[in-house]
Formats: C-alpha cells, sequence, structure tokens
C-alpha cells in the first residue's frame, strides 16, 4: 500500500503508484508521477512534470524538477525524467530542462547520486553512473554509462563525460573526458591512464583493456594528429572491437573537444 505521512504534502493530481511511500514535510506537485516502490524520504520537494521509476530511494532535502538556473527560461512546461532504482541522497538538486536544449532533463537507472549533488537543466545522464558528494554538472551535460564523478567534481556545459571513465575528486572538466579513462585536475584536466581496474570490475576481458590501451597509445603517444591515430587504430584493429569502436565515434564526435593533456610520467601500463 501507498503510505504518505500526514504531515506530507501531496497536491491533487500527483501520480503515485502501488508501494510508494512519502516522508514526514515531503511536498509532491501536482504534475509529479511516481513509480510503484519508490520511497521518498522526509522534507524532500519534488514539483514540476516530474516523472519517477520504480524502486527509486531519495533522501531528506533534496528538490527534483526545480526550474532551471537560466536566466532565459520562461516558465516553460518543460520536464524532468528519472529511471528506476536510483538512489539520491541528501540535498541533492535536478532541475528541468530548457526549450533551447530539448526542454528534458533525464537521468537513466540505477545511479547511485550522493549528498549536495546538483544535475543543471537539459542534462543526460546515463545508467550506473556515480556521483560523490558534491560533484556538479552544468546545463547540457552528458554523461554516460558507469562513468564516475568524484568529490567536488565540476563539468562545464556542453562537456561530456565517456563511458566508464573516472574523473578524479576537485577536477574541473571543460572539454570531454574519453571512455575508459582516468582524469584529475584543472587548468586543465590531466589524463593519467586507462581505467583498467575499473574495466575489470565490470566484467571487460584482458584481450579487451590491452586493445583499448593499444588505442590510447596511438592516440597521445604517436606523432599523428587526432584524424590519423583514429585511422590508424581502425585499420590496425580491423575488424575494430566495439569497445574501441566506441572510442573512436566519441572523438568523432566531439563538439568542445576532447582532453588531449596527459600526465608528465604516462602511466598507462599500470594495474
Amino acid at each position: 500500500m501507498t503510505q504518505i505521512h500526514p504531515t506530507a504534502v501531496v497536491e491533487p493530481g500527483a501520480e503515485l503508484d502501488e508501494e510508494v511511500s512519502i516522508g514526514a514535510y515531503s511536498v509532491i506537485g501536482s504534475k509529479v508521477r511516481i513509480g510503484r516502490g519508490s520511497s521518498i524520504s522526509s522534507h524532500v520537494h519534488i514539483e514540476g512534470d516530474t516523472t519517477l521509476g520504480r524502486e527509486n530511494k531519495v533522501f531528506p532535502f533534496t528538490c527534483l524538477g526545480t526550474s532551471p538556473q537560466d536566466i532565459g527560461y520562461k516558465d516553460e512546461p518543460n520536464r524532468l525524467e528519472i529511471g528506476d532504482r536510483n538512489i539520491i541522497r541528501e540535498h541533492c538538486d535536478f532541475n528541468i530542462g530548457t526549450t533551447k536544449g530539448g526542454a528534458v532533463t533525464r537521468v537513466g537507472s540505477q545511479n547511485y547520486i550522493m549528498a549536495y549533488s546538483h544535475i543543471a537543466h537539459d542534462s543526460q545522464i546515463g545508467n550506473e553512473v556515480i556521483f560523490t558528494n558534491a560533484a556538479t554538472v552544468a546545463g547540457h551535460t552528458v554523461v554516460e554509462d558507469c562513468a564516475i564523478l568524484s568529490a567536488f567534481v565540476a563539468v562545464h556545459q556542453f562537456v561530456r563525460v565517456g563511458a566508464y571513465s573516472m574523473v578524479g575528486a576537485a577536477s574541473v572538466v571543460t572539454q570531454d573526458v574519453p571512455p575508459y579513462s582516468r582524469v584529475i585536475g584543472s587548468r586543465p584536466a590531466t589524463i593519467m591512464d586507462v581505467n583498467a581496474i575499473g574495466l575489470r570490475r565490470r566484467g571487460f576481458s584482458p584481450q579487451v583493456v590491452q586493445q583499448i590501451k593499444e588505442a590510447y597509445k596511438t592516440l597521445f603517444w604517436s606523432n599523428l594528429n587526432t584524424r590519423e591515430a583514429l585511422e590508424l587504430i581502425e585499420k590496425s584493429m580491423a575488424p575494430c572491437p566495439a569497445e574501441v569502436q566506441r572510442l573512436i565515434d566519441f572523438f568523432r564526435s566531439s563538439r568542445r573537444g576532447v582532453i588531449k593533456k596527459t600526465a608528465d610520467k604516462w602511466i598507462l601500463g599500470s594495474e
């Protein structure tokens, strides 16, 4: 059965599926839809055209579906869409989209969003992503599946963070983070190596991890420009493994440019 604390406010029109619980002093707006088995703790504010899927857990003092922090926003009826089985910890803030950015902010499924994290308007967050405490992404960002943003990371608007990458604590990211990489720092952020341990934990075979490392060597430690390096990778690995093809496609589709600075001591072979 749905459980609503007597002090909570659920406005008429809100849709709560079975087995949803709403904690003390929480406010649920009239256009909100919450899926089966989701738990909304005390002092949570959810407004606007916001949809949460099944079995989400939202902790106290979180605000979902609030207006975008964009001076051009004119109260358009834009949306926030959140998938299933996410954990959203204390004091997080997810904004709805803007008309100039597609009108919808999306957060996928099975993400772990730790306290004080901010997801700005029109951002597109994949699945199984981790935001550590106070990680922040600006508007129009993309964070692909299984990426990790460590504590206090700040991601510039329109930047993409590639799948299976890890961004170290307090980094300031102003260009795209390539898939499978470990990145840290600012002015500018620096690629340290391939996220080999993370890839193995995600089930990547030793052969695939080695192929990704070889692709990185060609991209960053040959005398070729990016276009030439990508062509060489495709030719030398034909038929190109899907995991390496993801890396190639990421570089070719970049709008802001991909981080190219590497550590003074390249530790690509480290485990």
